[in-house]
């Protein structure tokens, strides 16, 4: 199968590649979405967006509009799994938020964080705490190298 598109809004003008697997999200208008990408319940993304190839985007993550996310970036909402099992709900997941205009380089992961409005997360970041608007991060764990 190509792709597994299952209960989701798709705005005008979307492309959507090859090999995605999206489910209960909500797209807005002209995005790309790359191939090997997984979108999952309850995400949502805003207009003019950029989710580049094997990239996964997990339940509570939330992508304003005009954000660039590079391939291979993984979310997470679960900072101690699976916490489901040990109580048999999703209640300790946690949000993320890509504000308008920020860029995140290929291979970064996001713990649950806000990443302000114009930021730059680098290329195998691992950001574990919010990013304020327009800094850029790097690094293991992600620091701040630059403000505007």
């Amino acid at each position: 199968m190509e792709q597994n598109i299952q209960d989701c809004e798709i705005g005008e003008g979307t492309r959507i590649w090859h090999y995605v697997n999206l489910y209960g999200c909500r797209i807005g208008r002209n995005c790309n979405i790359g191939s090997f990408v997984e979108i999952q319940k309850g995400v949502v993304i805003g207009d003019n967006v950029i989710v580049s190839s094997h990239t996964t985007l997990c339940t509570l993550v939330e992508v304003e509009d005009d954000v660039f996310i590079g391939h291979g970036v993984v979310t997470v909402n679960d900072l101690f799994p699976p916490s489901r099992k040990r109580t048999g709900t999703d209640a300790a997941w946690k949000k993320t938020v890509i504000k308008r205009g920020a860029s995140i380089g290929s291979n970064a992961t996001l713990l649950p964080v806000v990443i302000g409005e114009g930021a730059t997360v680098g290329a195998g970041a691992v950001v574990t705490k919010d990013v304020p608007p327009g800094a850029v991060v790097a690094g293991n764990p992600a620091r701040e190298v630059r403000r505007p």
